[in-house]
């Protein structure tokens, strides 16, 4: 099981062996709880629900306090549930994971609240080109014809408009993971990851290449 909730805590950076500075994204994992474990047998398939950040009893609803009851765990403030594509190293219920699950990991995929910036135009949205400012032009940064005449007399679904932009859950796959910080339980990404610091973001090791 390679995968952890984490909250996003700003950039910095790291040298290599060579002194070649690099830029990194600080991830705080913490201790992550294991809430449950579901199996092929019981549940259909297999998955691990992994908690991040404990609070007390009075800060989670019903249901959900219920539910940590009846697997006899403390309330989390996250809870987050990752399949298991494996059987190697099934963790058990009631297990504090930490960022060792990434020791030899060298590529991750990270998912995020992207940053969220309101109603948007498509310059700043798509990257449209503007128009131009001289020759009486005076359509600038319009984004122009949304659709034809009387044929089809109608916009087609999916065309690019302005609209609400960012503030949406984004995966950026394949981010290097420089190095790992057992002591302090962060680690230490290389890439873009989404969301605003102290933001929360889920790290699984990625399939997508080596």
């Amino acid at each position: 099981m390679q995968c952890l909730i984490g909250k996003k805590i700003g950039m910095t950076r790291v040298f290599d062996e060579d002194g070649k500075m690099i830029p990194v994204t600080v991830v705080q994992t913490g201790k992550n709880t294991v809430h449950q474990v579901k199996t092929d047998e019981t549940d259909g398939y297999r998955a691990v629900q992994l908690g991040y950040e404990e609070v007390t009893e009075k800060k989670v609803n019903k249901p959900e306090l219920g539910h940590f009851k009846k697997l006899g765990s403390k309330p989390t403030r996250i809870v987050k549930e990752f399949v298991l594509e494996s059987s190697d190293q099934d963790p058990k219920p009631g297990e504090q994971i930490g960022v060792e699950v990434f020791e030899g990991v060298r590529f991750v995929d990270v998912t995020g609240i992207s940053k969220g910036r309101g109603h948007a135009g498509t310059i700043k949205k798509y990257n449209f080109q503007r128009g131009r400012k001289t020759h009486g032009n005076t359509n600038v940064r319009e984004r122009g014809s949304a659709g034809a005449n009387s044929y089809p007399a109608r916009v087609f679904p999916g065309l690019k408009m302005s609209g609400q932009y960012g503030n949406e859950r984004s995966t950026v796959k394949r981010l290097e993971v420089v190095t790992i910080d057992k002591e302090n339980d962060t680690v230490f990404i290389r890439g873009a990851i989404p969301g605003s610091n102290k933001g929360i973001v889920y790290i699984k090791k990625t399939n997508h290449g080596k």
